[in-house]
């Protein structure tokens, strides 16, 4: 389905962060990327080659600086605890990356590493969602404790529930990731049949909104690389 049968325009314009969220941080800002036409399946040579380009560079950048130092993690740390998380346990999932570096990241499956590598370079969360099975519009709110969050135990599919007051992305069907960007559901996560889907990218106050652009620059110019005739859209969502 193309994106204009999926009226992407009015499914973008329908995202939005409740108050209560933007309560907590003024400053937050959400850049979403529809793409469409995308090459799924498992890493090849092309993203292993951007993804282990993105480790080089960010070993370089946290060669003498600690990863929680960087301003804008540290913005998240502050963002986590706010809503009563705590960031030791559960952290920004773009931290939880840096900090497997000198390990390398984990080698999920194309698109996945292909996002990956746009977050550690540009040191900002980012997620990717298959929008064939989202359900509605995406929504970034505080829980309220019994929203359904799709996960599995034990090899086995199993639901969980978000904590009351947590900040979680949404759809009409339930929790789509946990914790703003700490864990993505089982239901709308990438797998290697996606062909269409929605990237988060999440900005707080130290992050500028061109280098937030930048970023956003950099995963539709790699998606279409890797996917060429890959067609995206995009739109920031703020307070």
């Amino acid at each position: 389905m193309s994106l204009d049968a999926l009226d992407t325009k009015r499914w973008l314009d329908a995202a939005s962060i409740d108050p209560a969220v933007l309560e907590l941080r003024p400053d937050y800002r959400a850049l979403l990327i529809v793409a469409d036409g995308l090459r799924p399946g498992p890493g090849d040579d092309f993203s292993e080659r951007v993804l282990a380009a993105a480790e080089t560079q960010a070993r370089a950048r946290f060669a003498d600086t600690p990863v929680e130092e960087h301003p804008h993690l540290a913005a998240w740390r502050d963002a986590f605890r706010a809503f009563g998380a705590k960031p030791q346990r559960t952290r920004p999932s773009a931290e939880a990356l840096l900090r497997r570096l000198d390990a390398g990241l984990p080698r999920v499956d194309r698109l996945t590493d292909l996002y990956n590598a746009v977050s550690i370079a540009h040191v900002l969360p980012l997620g990717g969602e298959d929008l064939d099975h989202y359900q509605g519009a995406a929504r970034l709110v505080r829980a309220d404790g019994t929203e359904p969050f799709e996960i599995t135990a034990g090899g086995e599919p199993a639901v969980e529930n978000p904590r009351p007051g947590e900040v979680v992305w949404r759809d009409d069907a339930g929790v789509t990731c946990r914790r703003w960007n700490w864990r993505q559901c089982v239901r709308t996560r990438l797998t290697h049949d996606t062909t269409r889907a929605m990237f988060v990218f999440d900005a707080l106050g130290p992050m500028t909104d061109d280098e937030l652009a930048a970023a956003g620059d950099a995963l539709t110019a790699t998606l279409v690389e890797g996917s060429p005739g890959a067609q995206t859209v995009s739109r920031i969502v703020a307070g």
